[in-house]
């Protein structure tokens, strides 16, 4: 059981709350005790000549006002059920099994009559947001994103990867082994982007192959290191002899 001295301590912790929560509500007209339209808080006669982006900023403050209204009501029917617990000689004990309240509890909420195991406040809920269903950690919810191997179509991942290269809140220096550059803290810095084979970085042909124009860049001169190490033509083995298409051929003769 609480002493005396206990009780008029949370006495006097619940007055001066509730004098707060009382001067918010009543000094301050914008935080809610006007339910009139928004243009009441704000000092406007009309939208006419107002921005829509500016009334949407008004509409949000107003609905925000309105919800900490709520909640400082609420905050002050607390109060005042535990000032009444208090002059009923009920505080400190839980109102549905009965059984006292510990005193850290107490000096945590206040305004609690019931034990942790009765709060009314402890729900759990199991109906999660509907966008959870298609926003899973790390990249989304998208079947062909661990199937795309070969980067033959834009999924998620890669979605990701492009707004990612535009900068984050990561650095270099977040990291265990410290990057040295900034795109080297992306997922995947290596991966080729727009293309999948890499000599196709550098060449260019017509649609019947013709017409070969290579341009010389660094990952030019990489690739062709690694051909020469592996003694190859190209990453997929020799190339056969070039032989004209007889049916290309004709169409040409023909025109």
């Amino acid at each position: 059981m609480l002493s005396q001295q206990q009780l008029d301590a949370f006495r006097s912790i619940l007055l001066d709350e509730k004098a707060d929560v009382e001067k918010r509500l009543k000094g301050n007209d914008q935080f809610g005790m006007n339910k009139g339209h928004a243009h009441e808080s704000t000092g406007e006669l009309s939208s006419y000549d107002n921005h829509p982006a500016d009334e949407g900023t008004e509409l949000f403050e107003r609905g925000k006002d309105l919800a900490l209204n709520e909640h400082e009501g609420n905050h002050l029917k607390n109060i005042e059920k535990a000032l009444n617990a208090i002059e009923n000689g009920t505080y400190g004990t839980c109102e549905v099994c009965g059984e006292e309240i510990p005193v850290e509890r107490l000096e945590a909420l206040p305004t609690t009559t019931y034990c942790k195991k009765h709060s009314p406040d402890q729900v759990i809920s199991y109906q999660r947001p509907l966008e959870e269903g298609v926003l899973m950690p790390p990249y989304g919810k998208f079947d062909f994103d661990d199937s795309n191997d070969e980067g033959l179509s834009f999924d998620a991942e890669d979605a990701w990867q492009e707004v990612a290269s535009w900068g984050t809140s990561e650095t270099p220096s977040d990291f265990i082994e410290p990057q040295k550059h900034y795109n080297d803290v992306n997922i995947e810095p290596e991966e080729n982007v727009g293309y999948v084979e890499d000599y196709e970085n550098f060449v260019g042909v017509d649609m019947y192959g013709k017409n070969i124009t290579v341009y010389p860049n660094r990952q030019h001169e990489k690739y062709e290191e690694d051909l020469n190490e592996e003694g190859i033509m190209t990453t997929f083995g020799d190339l056969p002899p070039f032989e004209k298409d007889p049916y290309v051929e004709e169409e040409t003769d023909r025109r």
